[in-house]
């Protein structure tokens, strides 16, 4: 079978890999891709926009490509899926209705409520007088979220009166666009975060393994959110009686929630958990696509075959499907970054050791690259993520190091404290 990705970061690079791992899988074709996908074997890019739906449908059919894979959450939010699906295709990702989960906080939120998903108090506000009151009046440390799309950069822990007050002035200014111009406003949870990513053919639904990821740019979890700068699983901190309670306090009326709304719901549903001290899971945030850089520790992780599972959740019959199989050990991810992000980075300094950090112990997936010529060069903020494996986290965290040392490209930025939280 030939299967189609959408997208072109370290995400898609690690599915398109994932995928070819089964002999059934001949070829994967990725849109547009990046410089990892154009060089990996029986892959290749096509230049074509994520927006063209029309023209990836043409190709899908014409070139009798069995399965299309949606990355990212802004051609999901548009409709992508709907499109395709009409067109006769096999789509795992889910609807524009679907979607909703991720595009819009406010949506998500209201949800979360009606299925009696554990999750913080918030309240929603399209003006900013009424949510500076309303921060005034609840105190800090507070939540400012913009409500739509922000690549995981909308999000804002405001410690100070101070700090939230900027943020809501940002979100209510245009810093992102129409995304901010609905905020939601919310108490914070305490505890340590988990991102839970289950597949479901909106019936039933299975969590993957549970990863941990690391969002602040700076050791330590110090600085300003980004889409993650590394991650590794399973994580100790969601034990197998955690695991049950989501599964039945969170995926389970999730997809009951959606489907008494009308919403067939088939792909990933992402949920992005704070587990308290004592060990109960709260809904951070849902998202409707894989997490990345979750995806880069968990899908190496995957014996199933990956097309299997996909094409299990696309015809409806997941819950005849044999129980997920997994390797022993742990993966981690240390996500490679040009310096500057996730403010302003350059792009176009050529990246040198990739073959030799793939000769060691680790897996490369590239995220912000593009090839230029025989060269690849950086082309986004996150340009790497390389995911070691091994016995243990002490063991995959180090094969993940020795591969990055092995890396070099002007204006390079990594964290040195990937799992430090299972180092212990």
């Amino acid at each position: 079978m030939k299967a189609l990705v959408i997208g072109n970061g370290g995400r898609e690079h690690t599915l398109a890999w994932c995928l070819l791992q089964s002999a059934d899988v001949t070829e994967v074709v990725c849109i547009p891709g990046n410089g990892g996908t154009a060089t990996l074997p029986q892959c290749r890019n096509l230049a074509m926009t994520l927006d063209d739906f029309q023209g990836i449908a043409r190709f899908a059919l014409v070139n009798n490509f069995t399965l299309v894979v949606v990355g990212p959450e802004q051609p999901l939010a548009a409709g992508i899926t709907d499109y395709l699906q009409g067109q006769g295709l096999k789509v795992f990702g889910p609807n524009q209705a679907g979607a909703q989960i991720e595009a819009s906080k406010a949506w998500s939120k209201a949800f979360m409520v009606e299925a009696g998903i554990p999750t913080a108090r918030a309240e929603v506000f399209t003006d900013l007088n009424p949510a500076l009151a309303y921060v005034e009046q609840r105190g800090t440390p507070i939540v400012i979220k913009a409500d739509g799309l922000a690549a995981g950069k909308g999000v804002t822990v405001a410690t100070t009166l101070n700090d939230a007050i900027q943020a809501l002035k940002a979100a209510f200014s245009g810093k992102f666009g129409v995304a901010g111009q609905t905020v939601v406003v919310e108490d914070v949870l305490l505890g340590q975060e988990a991102s839970v990513l289950a597949v479901t053919d909106g019936t039933t639904i299975r969590p993957l393994l549970p990863a941990q990821d690391h969002k602040a740019i700076g050791e330590g979890d110090t600085g300003p959110n980004t889409g993650g700068m590394g991650a590794y699983a399973p994580t100790p901190v969601v034990t197998p009686e955690i695991m049950t309670q989501v599964q039945r306090q969170v995926l389970e009326p999730a997809i009951a929630t959606l489907g008494h709304r009308g919403i067939h719901y088939c792909g990933i549903l992402y949920a992005g958990l704070m587990i308290s001290p004592e060990g109960v899971p709260n809904v951070v945030e849902f998202n409707c696509r894989f997490g990345d850089p979750e995806t880069q520790a968990v899908l190496p992780l995957l014996e199933t075959p990956l097309h299997q599972v996909m094409l299990a959740c696309i015809e409806g019959r997941l819950a005849d499907f044999p129980p997920l199989q997994w390797k022993p050990g742990a993966a981690a991810c240390v996500v490679v970054a040009a310096e500057g992000y996730p403010d302003k980075y350059p792009k176009g300094m050529e990246i040198f050791g990739l073959a030799e950090a793939a000769a060691t112990d680790a897996l490369v997936f590239q995220a912000g690259t593009r090839r230029q010529g025989n060269a690849i060069v950086s082309d986004g903020g996150r340009v790497l993520g390389v995911t070691g494996l091994g016995d243990s986290f002490k063991a995959a965290i180090a094969n993940a190091y020795t591969a990055v040392d092995h890396i070099c490209f002007e204006n390079m930025y990594y964290r040195r404290d990937i799992g430090y939280r299972v180092m212990g």
